[in-house]
């Protein structure tokens, strides 16, 4: 389905589901499984159809969308935690699986997401970002949100979106930079690609 990108308002009459397969898209990210992603897509549309006389017709529909699909992930994530796991022992005796150690779990939905998607170094850079800029990071970089969508779901100007966004990609880059002298992959100081003063 291709609904235009410039949407403001939800028109129930077609049926359609706005900016469905974005959503999809980030819901399968988040995740990492179909019918989960399926489960989180129908919450996020029944709660948006529960609460839509809160959105304010002509604004960004988009934003108010994958900010209630966060939301809802990081609820139904939370959730799921609080919830004792049930296990069939004489089946985990049976079948010998679960009995080593599988390292550390994920405390919240951003260290489980950052664990499946990224590199141990990249992984540890990111999480020690402060909050604001790791989530510019996550929602830009991983989620692949524009500016002006981060900006509307975090409620902020989007000139800080920006600002976070090119510092905390400015830590990251001295984090891997520094890992790299430490494993003898750099050496020196590598040349840009990119002056970011030739454009002014």
């Amino acid at each position: 389905m291709n609904e235009p990108t410039t949407t403001t308002a939800w028109d129930f009459a077609t049926g359609q589901l706005p900016y469905r397969d974005q959503l999809f898209k980030t819901a399968l990210r988040l995740t990492r499984s179909v019918e989960e992603s399926e489960d989180l897509l129908q919450e996020t549309y029944l709660k948006a159809f529960r609460h839509y006389h809160q959105f304010t017709e002509g604004t960004n529909l988009k934003a108010w969308l994958f900010r209630i699909l966060k939301n809802s992930f990081i609820n139904s994530y939370r959730r799921a935690k609080s919830r004792p796991q049930m296990l069939d022992f004489d089946e985990l005796r049976d079948s010998g699986e679960g009995l080593e150690d599988t390292g550390p779990v994920a405390t919240d939905p951003e260290t489980d997401l950052l664990g499946r998607e990224l590199d141990h170094e990249i992984r540890e850079a990111v999480m020690a970002l402060p909050h604001h800029y790791r989530m510019a990071v996550l929602m830009v970089d991983l989620q692949g949100l524009s500016y002006q969508e981060v900006a509307d779901a975090l409620e902020v100007p989007i000139g800080t979106i920006m600002s976070r966004l090119y510092r905390g990609r400015k830590k990251i880059e001295r984090a891997l930079l520094s890992f790299g002298r430490r494993a003898n992959y750099v050496s020196g100081t590598p040349r840009r690609q990119r002056d970011p003063l030739a454009a002014v």
